[in-house]
C-alpha cells in the first residue's frame, strides 16, 4: 500500500512538472512582451505634479454650435405616401441597390416626379425628419411616393397615407 501511495505521489509530481514548464513559459512571454499591462495593473501609482483643485470649465459657456433654424419648403404639395421594403417581390433584381446607385438605408424615398437629390419632408407624421429622393417606382405611379423602411411589418403598419409634403 505504501509503495502505491509513493508512486502515486512520484507520478503526480512528474506529472506537476510537465505541465507547469509550458505555463512557466507562457506567462514569462507575455510579461515580457507586454510589459505595459504589468505596469497598468499597479492602482498605487502617485500623481506626479499638482492636483486639480477644480475640473476644467469651458471658455464659452454658450452654446457650442450655432442654431440652424429649419428651412422653408419651397412647394408644399398632399401627395399619396406609402412604404416599401428591400424585397425581390417588391423591387427588382437588385433589391438593395436604389435607381441612383446607392445603397438603401433609412430616409431614401422613392418617386417618379421629382429628380434625384430633391429633399423632402412629412411634417405631419415625421415631424422635422428630411427625406431624399434616390429611388423611382414603376412608371404607372407618378404623383405617388413610397418610403423605404427596413421592416416589411413596419410597412404594413404604415400601409398608404394621404400627407403633406414639403419640398425643400
Amino acid at each position: 500500500m505504501k509503495y502505491n501511495i509513493n508512486n502515486s505521489i512520484k507520478h503526480f509530481k512528474k506529472e506537476l512538472k510537465k505541465s507547469l514548464k509550458p505555463l512557466f513559459l507562457l506567462v514569462s512571454m507575455l510579461v515580457f512582451s507586454f510589459p505595459q499591462v504589468s505596469i497598468s495593473q499597479d492602482f498605487n501609482r502617485t500623481i506626479i505634479g499638482p492636483m486639480p483643485k477644480e475640473s476644467i470649465k469651458a471658455y464659452y459657456n454658450g452654446p457650442t454650435l450655432p442654431e440652424i433654424p429649419l428651412r422653408p419648403a419651397d412647394r408644399i404639395m398632399y401627395i399619396m405616401v406609402s412604404a416599401y421594403n428591400s424585397l425581390p417581390e417588391q423591387t427588382d433584381s437588385t433589391p438593395f441597390i436604389t435607381a441612383s446607385n446607392t445603397r438603401t438605408r433609412d430616409g431614401i424615398v422613392a418617386t417618379n416626379s421629382l429628380p434625384f437629390g430633391s429633399i423632402v419632408r412629412f411634417p405631419d407624421v415625421y415631424g422635422d425628419k428630411e427625406f431624399v429622393v434616390e429611388d423611382r417606382m414603376n412608371k404607372r405611379y407618378y404623383y405617388q411616393m413610397d418610403i423605404w423602411m427596413e421592416h416589411k411589418v413596419d410597412a404594413i403598419n404604415f400601409g398608404s397615407q394621404f400627407l403633406k409634403m414639403e419640398i425643400l
